[in-house]
């Protein structure tokens, strides 16, 4: 399908990741020791430019860092998403002007919040995930920036949810879809979410770098054997265009087309 086909705020957005994508890759070629020198090929914690990147991008809502530091003192919080990586994701919401928007995958909440805060006030996070206990830690917060009635949480295998919105007619309703759970299931997780998108809408899918074992995927690990499945899948997809991005762990964007 023709890029002119689709609206015009996806073609500009794909437009522009992909040249701060292919910025990036010249700039990996020019600084590898700086972009991509571990070994998932992503830019280190820790790293200086890393630290640059945040002091000189990061928009934080308070209460969405509150729940930041208060998720990386859990024992699983680096399951969290990064909040540079987050903070695109709302970015992203913003410009296709999203209203109903899924995420499978939601821990302590901190992304369904990013979400919600740029949500207008009819909008919806339709949020999944199979463990209340976690999500506890973020639903006060939820509260506290007053977007809590705009989290539609789900506690139930996100299978389920997702098979349950088809049956009651959501198809091709919804604007932007996060991935970001039990790898396992990610291609059952991306079709479902495929179906619900409308034309023109975004599916993103989080940890599909793995820490770089999609590189070389062991027989004995499932997840990376599942995503780099599902990352030769979207390659030659012709229901959507992407951008795969070296943001987090890993971030692909698929545009319904």
């Amino acid at each position: 399908m023709p890029l002119l086909s689709v609206p015009k705020e996806v073609a500009v957005g794909t437009a522009m990741l992909g040249v701060a994508f292919a910025t990036g890759l010249l700039a990996g070629r020019k600084y590898p020791s700086l972009v991509f020198g571990t070994p998932s090929g992503m830019i280190a914690k820790n790293s200086p430019i890393r630290q640059y990147i945040l002091d000189h991008s990061l928009r934080e809502h308070p209460i969405l860092k509150k729940l930041r530091l208060l998720t990386a003192d859990h024992p699983w919080g680096r399951m969290m998403v990064s909040c540079e990586q987050a903070q695109l994701m709302a970015n992203l919401v913003k410009l296709i002007k999203a209203k109903k928007v899924i995420e499978v995958g939601v821990f302590t909440g901190y992304n369904a919040l990013n979400m919600a805060l740029v949500l207008p006030d009819n909008g919806r996070v339709i949020a999944c995930d199979i463990n209340e206990d976690y999500a506890k830690i973020g639903r006060p917060l939820w509260k506290e920036a007053g977007v809590e009635h705009k989290i539609d949480l789900r506690i139930k295998p996100a299978i389920q949810t997702l098979d349950e919105l088809l049956a009651n007619g959501e198809a091709e309703t919804f604007d932007f879809a996060f991935i970001d759970a039990d790898k396992e299931n990610y291609n059952e997780y991306y079709e479902k979410c495929l179906r619900l998108i409308k034309k023109g809408g975004l599916i993103a899918i989080d940890n599909v770098f793995w820490n770089g074992k999609v590189l070389k995927p062991r027989k004995n690990d499932l997840a990376a054997q599942s995503i780099h499945r599902l990352n030769e899948k979207l390659l030659r997809d012709a229901r959507v265009n992407i951008s795969m991005l070296p943001v987090g762990d890993g971030v692909t964007l698929a545009f319904k087309l």
